[in-house]
């Protein structure tokens, strides 16, 4: 007799956990047997939830706001939601048209559930965030990897020609990060609007994440796809409270779609989680609709980090840096170090930490094989450790080379 519970289905050993954590395991370790580590590692902001957020959630505790609620979110809530979207983006959104979940990443999952079928394929800028191919795969569907082009000194952007190219009749999303994990780039209104276009062209779903669409350092560099005309056909709409509102542990999201759908999204929702929450939601009522000015001053924090980590880390050698226009992260090409080492890109990353203390993500940590030439630094740090940190890689990259 065998043991059943090992035959597990072929698309669970497609998928793979998130790197992040598992480097945060190990530097924790190292941390406990008395080592000194700075993480670039993991993105999450390191600021505390605003103050104003934790009240409304324990009045929401002590009022015994504690038993289900309704599977798409408390009506006040989705109120709030389509009002931020709306007066900031003229988006047209109704709450009913809105679906709270339990994070970003259920948001993607459910959107992904309700359209891709075994043989879909699904269109992933390369390097992208790890959850949108593993999630596809889960489906039985197909990530097609289109490698971004990378430009030293100024970053990352779209190759709409070669996403035009690996359409066919099997193509059924396209997914779009926008301020973009794991690059900190923002792609231009031009290359959205073309990526619009194509979806109109081919009848195909748009998948937006716009998580860090609070994380801008650029005033005018980002525009929302919710400011496009028609864009309820085409577009299912993923953004959440964690990373705006520092609430990663939260663990609350939207997903934004026409009522149609979102009827059906719902369905599914309370079949796997029930409802969002309860006291969360209240606290994510008082995230949208308090005070923002928490989240300015992390921003300006998060936009002066972003150049002392280009200032610095544009010494080291055989890394090929440019400013971040958004979100918290630097995807700087290492493929002259790796060279010049004979190394891999995670036998580095293993060698900075294990021998520098220092913890950057391999850009393999990110599906597909741009990664492989890159590595992925979060300046979701203090100016102070990213000072240490990046001096540190400065001084590594010189040893690793035989420079000095």
């Amino acid at each position: 007799m065998g043991a059943p519970v090992l035959g597990l289905k072929k698309e669970m050993y497609d998928i793979k956990g998130e790197t992040a954590f598992q480097f945060l395991a190990i530097a924790k370790e190292l941390e406990r047997k008395g080592r000194k580590i700075i993480s670039f590692g993991i993105g999450q902001p390191d600021f505390p939830t605003p103050k104003h957020i934790v009240e409304a959630a324990i009045q929401a505790l002590r009022e015994g706001f504690t038993g289900y609620t309704e599977t798409a979110g408390i009506p006040e809530l989705r109120e709030a939601i389509a009002w931020y979207l709306n007066s900031r983006y003229n988006a047209g959104v109704d709450p009913d048209e809105i679906l709270a979940t339990t994070g970003a990443k259920t948001a993607l999952f459910i959107g992904m559930a309700g359209y891709l079928r075994p043989g879909d394929e699904v269109i992933v800028p390369d390097p992208s965030y790890y959850a949108y191919a593993m999630t596809a795969k889960f489906f039985g569907a197909r990530p097609v990897y289109v490698p971004m082009k990378f430009e030293p000194g100024y970053g990352f952007s779209l190759d709409i020609e070669e996403i035009r190219s690996k359409i066919n009749d099997r193509t059924r999303m396209i997914v779009v990060n926008n301020p973009h994990n794991p690059t900190g780039s923002i792609f231009t209104p031009d290359q959205i609007g073309e990526i619009f276009d194509i979806a109109q062209k081919h009848d195909l779903i748009l998948l937006f994440d716009e998580i860090y669409d609070n994380f801008v350092f650029e005033e005018g560099k980002f525009k929302s796809i919710l400011e496009y005309d028609g864009w309820k056909d085409y577009v299912l709409y993923v953004n959440g409270f964690s990373k705006t509102f520092s609430m990663t542990g939260w663990r609350l999201g939207y997903i934004v779609s026409r009522k149609e759908v979102i009827d059906r999204f719902k369905d599914l929702a309370v079949t796997v989680y029930s409802c969002p929450t309860s006291f969360v939601q209240k606290a994510g009522i008082a995230a949208l609709k308090g005070d923002w000015e928490p989240v300015r001053r992390m921003i300006e924090e998060f936009k002066a980090r972003s150049i002392l980590l280009h200032d610095i880390l544009s010494e080291a050698w055989g890394f090929e840096t440019y400013r971040p226009l958004g979100a918290f992260y630097m995807f700087p090409r290492v493929r002259k170090l790796l060279d010049k080492t004979g190394m891999t890109v995670e036998e580095l990353t293993n060698k900075l930490l294990y021998d520098y203390g220092i913890v950057v993500l391999p850009g393999t940590s990110f599906p597909g094989n741009t990664g492989r030439d890159y590595v992925r630094l979060s300046f979701a740090t203090s100016k102070e450790n990213i000072e240490e940190g990046a001096r540190i890689i400065v001084k590594a990259s010189r040893e690793l080379a035989g420079m000095g």
